[in-house]
């Protein structure tokens, strides 16, 4: 009997992504605005936000999700990744500004690791020139190239030529500010009481409640248990393979009752990710649009590291099926050569049904639970 495996993404699909979008935007808020950080003005921040000011906060870093939407459309779908890539953008522009008064500065700058102190340097330096700043660049700096997926991250060295004429190799998914970025966002959304069991520390900033207790189901959750009921009936395997760390995957499916329905073994988050990333750094990134998650969700019990990153693909396996709300799932199925649900909850809506007519996906469904349709 053939292993029939249907393995979902959680955000977009399974639970709402507004939330991470929301502390996705206070963490670069967080970086170009606190003392710890860039602290461009100490006083604007504070983490005792309402739903107003989230909400505010969000329209003007994200200028109206428009910059969020492009990087989705590039293939890229890690919250962490969206983080780094606007607050290195942020980064870039104001060395623009800097390097009118003092170039040298930008050169040395941008020829080491930007780490803490490096932030801290900038700091410093950016409190005596004019920040009038502002990011309506991004998508037209990123637009000068058509670097997709983890080239994105990378591209921003093309873009520090382009902008500062300083040749650089520091912006990549292996440095000091990405990890920064993951830890600081990491905050915001577990919040203080949760953070050491998320990342081994306390929050560099307390005051921050966290997300992870307000999700919002995409379906109502009985219409769920039942899908996922159908397809454990049918003989289905039913997995996740998700961008969300594991504490962050585990606990809200806890909550709502649906991981009593999901195979153990067949759940992979994105702390599998970095454990992989952390063992093969040259193969880094693996996050979604590579097929890692979905490879290592699939092989189940049996697999393990290597056999994930060793996968012969694509697999040409439409007895795999992939259920996902973005473009980095459609291109991570495509790779692997498997079956494609696309489901139009993401952050687009039913404006991703071209993208994903153009991919093409297998199937296009206005919600998850019509994927039962599949059988």
């Amino acid at each position: 009997m053939e292993k029939k495996t249907i393995l979902f993404d959680v955000d977009g699909v399974l639970l709402s992504e507004e939330r991470y979008f929301d502390a996705s935007a206070l963490t670069v808020w967080e970086l170009i605005h606190s003392s710890q950080y860039i602290g461009l003005d100490k006083h604007k921040f504070t983490t005792n936000v309402t739903d107003h000011l989230v909400s505010s906060i969000r329209s003007s870093i994200f200028q109206n999700d428009s910059i969020l939407s492009f990087i989705k459309s590039r293939g890229i779908n890690a919250n962490w990744d969206m983080v780094y890539l606007t607050t290195s953008h942020f980064i870039l522009t104001v060395l623009e500004n800097i390097k009118q008064v003092d170039p040298p500065f930008v050169t040395s700058f941008l020829q080491g690791d930007i780490d803490r102190g490096a932030l801290q340097t900038l700091q410093q330096k950016a409190l005596q020139t004019n920040q009038n700043i502002s990011i309506t660049s991004f998508i037209k700096d990123f637009e000068q190239g058509d670097a997709m997926k983890g080239d994105m991250l990378t591209y921003l060295n093309t873009i520090a030529w382009n902008k500062l004429g300083v040749k650089t190799s520091c912006f990549s998914r292996n440095s000091k500010l990405w990890n920064i970025c993951q830890e600081t966002f990491q905050e915001w959304y577990v919040g203080d009481e949760l953070i050491e069991q998320s990342i081994g520390r306390k929050t560099k900033q307390s005051g921050k409640p966290g997300f992870i207790q307000h999700e919002i189901p995409l379906a109502e959750v009985q219409s769920l248990k039942n899908l996922f009921q159908r397809f454990i009936d049918e003989g289905w395997i039913v997995g996740i393979g998700t961008g969300r760390p594991r504490l962050e995957t585990i606990e809200p499916l806890r909550t709502i009752g649906l991981l009593e329905y999901i195979d153990p073994h067949h759940i992979v988050t994105a702390s599998e990710v970095l454990e992989a990333e952390a063992s093969y750094p040259d193969r880094a990134p693996l996050a979604k649009p590579q097929p890692y998650t979905y490879v290592l969700s699939w092989l189940g019990a049996e697999g393990t590291m290597d056999k994930a990153i060793e996968q012969a693909l694509p697999m040409s396996d439409k007895h795999i099926v992939i259920v996902g709300d973005s473009l980095a799932d459609g291109l991570a199925a495509q790779t692997m050569g498997v079956t494609f649900a696309a489901v139009l909850t993401g952050l687009s809506g039913q404006k991703a049904r071209s993208e994903f007519e153009k991919l093409p996906a297998d199937y296009i469904f206005d919600n998850v639970v019509d994927v039962e349709a599949i059988l």
